[in-house]
């Protein structure tokens, strides 16, 4: 434990948790053994970090935020898990973060710069990456995958093995059963494809070109009807495009899902 750090004669922390410079725990904390918290990590009150876990630097978590406790899977049987938070990411009020389980590597995973609003919920062995923003109420069940720059809206649940690709955005109240494209639109009781994320798309830079590109393959697989989905799949254009070979990869990586479509 770094002498800079600031503990709060209230907090409860191990005397063998890893404590780095500036760090920063606040009243009623509790913090584990095995845990190590990187430079300039600030618990502000009433935060629970325990189990094999490690938070990066200058991440800060809100009150009553509960972090690396064990997952909520029936076959876990206390096996050794890890969970491992990025750097400079927000953790507002009641999110819970669980541990890994056996069965999808013994690692829960969040990145670097991310938001994590009210209530959210990353369940075992999830990989939620870069630059995430998840609404208040967020759900993931376990083993899902969100990728970089993907908004997820209010009360929002994503269905075990779920593929969120990058840029993408889950309207509020979504149910997302099946793997969402990169940059799409996804929206419903149930979710269905409901078009491209053009506000995330252009935001991120992407130039006139490249969306239109990206668009032109959207109206080639959603958008006609002469042959089935599966066919269009197996038979998409060519294009120098970035984004359509992002499409491309995402499409043929392994799913347990299927895709979300309109």
């Amino acid at each position: 434990m770094m002498k800079s750090s600031a503990i709060h004669p209230l907090a409860v922390v191990d005397p063998a948790a890893v404590l780095h410079e500036d760090v920063s725990v606040g009243p009623f904390c509790v913090v584990g053994p095995h845990v190590t918290l990187h430079r300039g990590v600030r618990l502000i009150s009433h935060v629970v970090v325990d189990g094999h876990t490690v938070v990066g630097e200058g991440t800060v978590i809100y009150p009553f935020a509960s972090i690396g406790t064990p997952p909520q899977d029936l076959k876990y049987a206390g096996e050794t898990s890890y969970t491992t938070i990025g750097a400079r990411t927000v953790i507002r009020e009641h999110v819970t973060i669980n541990s890994g389980t056996a069965g999808g590597g013994l690692h829960t995973r969040v990145g670097d710069d991310c938001l994590l609003m009210v209530g959210v919920h990353v369940a075992h062995d999830g990989w939620v990456h870069n630059r995430v923003i998840m609404a208040n109420n967020a759900t993931l069940a376990g083993h899902v995958v969100v990728e970089d720059g993907a908004v997820l809206g209010g009360l929002c649940a994503v269905h075990q093995f779920v593929r969120i690709g990058q840029g993408a955005m889950i309207g509020g109240l979504t149910g997302v059963e099946q793997d969402v494209l990169p940059y799409a639109l996804v929206m419903g009781e149930r979710g269905s494809l409901r078009g491209l994320n053009l506000v995330g798309l252009k935001r991120s830079g992407h130039s006139r070109e490249s969306i239109a590109d990206l668009q032109n393959l959207y109206q080639h697989l959603f958008k006609q009807d002469s042959a089935p989905l599966a066919e269009r799949l197996q038979t998409i254009p060519l294009s120098t495009g970035a984004l359509s070979e992002t499409w491309r990869s995402f499409l043929h990586a392994p799913s347990k899902r299927g895709l979300c479509v309109p």
